[in-house]
């Protein structure tokens, strides 16, 4: 028969157990949830693209895609301002040089037909045929640490217009993942041009979002190139006067607005 004192002990061990038992299970709530937020903020983060939609100013390539045989434009909404759809067949290496000559300075962009060809394809043609000349920049995200970003390639300045056609993502490769979010999202790093889509598959148009600051989304957005020249520093003199916050899904119009006068291709160099 145990003594008193055994009886003690055997409480007193069964306390400790208990004790421990409730520290695992509020550790463990703890971390569900903190996995929980972070998937929630990748969600808001994938939503405020409504840009639905970004990388280091180095000389590395840009992620790559697996490139599609052939492209399908597909007619969509009507276009905001005339264009001609452009060639199914486009080239799928090389670079094109694209300057933005903007109200507040110029932005070289080095867009990587490897990495997106059907995007570049299209860049390119809207490009040439002025499509985004006389255009504003109509939204910037400030958000640090999350979501930094300018959005352009809309002539209406509603972040809705579009070319007149739609087609596929080409969601790049090799993105690395995104701080406290892996699995759930990639870094599109400071530097990186990827085109904005809807939150429909196929849904890819005119519009293209430039990274001025590792920014964190799902790795469906098709990342056509790089920002060279003093085009970062550009797009951080604009960050840094903040944004309206009129835009209900994050960020808002540039404090600073940002008109793109000209759109220029570079000629291709000489046989």
């Amino acid at each position: 028969m145990p003594t008193n004192e055994q009886r003690r002990k055997a409480a007193k061990r069964k306390l400790e157990r208990q004790i421990e038992r409730r520290a695992e299970r509020s550790r463990r709530r703890r971390q569900r949830l903190a996995v929980i937020s972070v998937v929630a903020v990748v969600a808001v983060l994938a939503v405020a693209a409504g840009i639905y939609f970004v990388v280091t100013g180095s000389d590395e390539p840009a992620p790559q895609a697996a490139a599609p045989s052939t492209c399908t434009y597909n007619p969509s909404e009507p276009a905001a301002k005339p264009n001609t759809p452009p060639d199914g067949n486009p080239p799928t290496t090389g670079t094109v040089d694209v300057t933005l000559e903007t109200t507040q300075g110029a932005i070289p962009m080095t867009l990587d037909r490897a990495s997106a060809p059907c995007a570049v394809n299209a860049v390119v043609s809207l490009a040439s045929q002025g499509f985004y000349d006389d255009t504003p920049c109509p939204r910037l995200v400030t958000s640090a640490g999350s979501l930094q970003v300018l959005q352009c390639g809309d002539p209406t300045g509603s972040g809705s217009g579009g070319p007149g056609y739609q087609y596929a993502e080409e969601p790049p490769q090799g993105l690395p993942p995104f701080p406290g979010a892996e699995g759930q999202a990639s870094t599109y790093a400071r530097g990186l041009i990827a085109m904005a889509k809807s939150s429909q598959p196929g849904s890819t148009g005119s519009q293209f979002f430039l990274v001025y600051g590792d920014s964190g989304l799902p790795p469906e957005y098709s990342v056509i190139g790089r920002i060279g020249g003093g085009g970062l520093g550009v797009l951080d003199r604009i960050a840094a006067a903040g944004d309206d916050g009129s835009n209900q899904a994050g960020g808002g119009a540039p404090r600073t607005p940002v008109q793109i006068q000209r759109a220029v291709v570079a000629a291709p160099p000489a046989p």
